[in-house]
């Protein structure tokens, strides 16, 4: 696994550093950004250009654009290898905030880790942003005012998956009578599509077959000789890290096309298809965060910070990749929340509960999209007391063998039959701790 490789030998370099901009400011002046990092581990492959995308986006903001309306940006590392406890380590060493620099969020950039802390960010009143996970029933902020399972939660994945193979067979009346295998990671994340793959399969008449993984997902033999033995129309693959190259490489063994099998946001970058080698040739996946550098964002950052040699990402091969992009994804995000609650609270920096109000005020709209650079590489976003979401979208790309090729335009989600389903365990988990839900009608 070359690139597995490659980015473990970078992750020994960085373990453990601090990762701040160079330039001295009063702390108290500064926003603080904590960062719950895997560099090294199991998933290192993901991290590693995960955080140069952050890192070099924010380092933009600082250096070219002199911070967030004069605000600028401070941020510390806290590895985790993405282990659970080392997440909730990292949460309490860095929510406080850093030398007077206040805190208004913490990415847990991962979904155990977000239901691991989902009471403590509610207690001590600070955001829990998951792009692309977290638990999908805090879609609903009227009950969970402290996490957002941004972007694209893991029903809207589900969803699009399905709508997308709907597509390939002429339409979603097409489905009844199919065979759709969901070969998942025996985790929160990996679980967390059952439910609504179990609605769709009702509402649409597809056979729905669940087929675990134990992580690390090394070896699948057994799996993929139940699949075959199944012989599905189409395999939703819903892997992460190790366990999609060793999936791929697998399915392939065992004489399933690749062509039909569709793989879900975080089984669908260059760490997961380099490793598989010739195998994956064909593979596709939902790309709400695609690849590539056809996009301005990416001009911007090679003129001011790849060039100038600032770049967090120590090989620069890697400038574009699925999770470079995902960084750059996430840090915008937070930058237009920040410049969102700014409009509220002043150009100052923010805490955990005006970091609250300024992500359910989050509206990136297509000119906004476009103003910094994204248009193209994020779709437009909206959050309010009641979605804590706000898009669920993606585009499907395919690997040439080579590179991500894009093969469809925005793809939404069936919100309309999701929310019920949402608003259900909402209400059970509300019923659950005794929450009295927010009135977000009159929170507009």
């Amino acid at each position: 696994m070359r690139k597995t490789l490659q980015y473990s030998l970078v992750a020994s370099l960085v373990l453990g550093l601090q990762a701040s901009p160079p330039e001295a400011w009063a702390a108290d002046d500064a926003q603080f950004i904590p960062m719950a990092t895997y560099r090294v581990g199991a998933y290192a492959s993901s991290g590693i250009p995960w955080w140069a995308g952050e890192i070099d986006y924010f380092r933009y903001i600082n250096e070219v654009e002199g911070g967030v309306n004069g605000v600028k940006l401070v941020w510390q590392e806290c590895e985790t290898e993405w282990n659970v406890d080392r997440i909730v380590e990292c949460y309490e060493r860095l929510k406080t905030g850093q030398d007077g620099a206040p805190t208004a969020f913490f990415f847990t950039h991962s979904t155990p880790g977000s239901y691991a802390l989902m009471e403590k960010g509610a207690a001590d009143r600070i955001p829990l942003i998951d792009g692309g996970g977290g638990r999908t029933e805090s879609t609903d902020g009227s009950v969970f005012p402290y996490a957002f399972p941004i972007l694209m939660n893991y029903y809207s994945q589900a969803s699009v998956g399905i709508n997308y193979i709907a597509g390939r067979e002429g339409g979603l009346d097409k489905l009844k009578g199919k065979k759709i295998v969901t070969v998942y990671h025996d985790s929160a994340y990996g679980r967390e599509t059952q439910a609504p793959m179990k609605l769709l399969a009702e509402k649409y008449g597809f056979e729905n077959i669940q087929i675990p993984v134990a992580d690390p997902g090394n070896e699948q033999s057994a799996q993929w000789r139940q699949v075959r033995q199944i012989k599905p129309d189409w395999v939703f693959l819903r892997t992460w890290g190790v366990s999609t190259p060793v999936a791929i490489k697998t399915a392939a063994r065992f004489g399933i096309s690749v062509e039909r099998i569709v793989g879900d946001v975080w089984a669908g970058s260059e760490a997961d298809v380099i490793p598989a080698g010739s195998a994956a040739k064909g593979y596709q996946a939902l790309a709400p965060f695609p690849g590539g550098t056809a996009f301005e964002i990416h001009q911007r950052l090679k003129q001011y910070i790849i060039d100038q040699g600032k770049s967090d990402l120590k090989d620069t091969r890697y400038f574009g990749e699925v999770y470079y992009n995902i960084g750059l994804i996430n840090a915008a995000i937070a930058v237009e929340a920040l410049r969102t609650g700014q409009k509220k609270f002043g150009n100052r920096p923010l805490n955990g509960e005006e970091g609250r109000w300024a992500f359910e005020h989050l509206d990136i709209d297509a000119a906004r999209l476009k103003a910094i650079g994204f248009e193209g590489l994020l779709a437009p976003l909206k959050l309010s007391c009641s979605d804590h979401e706000g898009g669920g979208a993606a585009r499907v790309q395919q690997w040439d063998g080579q590179q991500w090729v894009l093969v469809t335009d925005w793809i939404r989600a069936d919100h309309q039959l999701l929310r019920p389903l949402i608003e259900a365990k909402s209400a059970a988990y509300a019923k659950e701790k005794g929450i009295t839900p927010r009135n977000c009608a009159a929170e507009r």
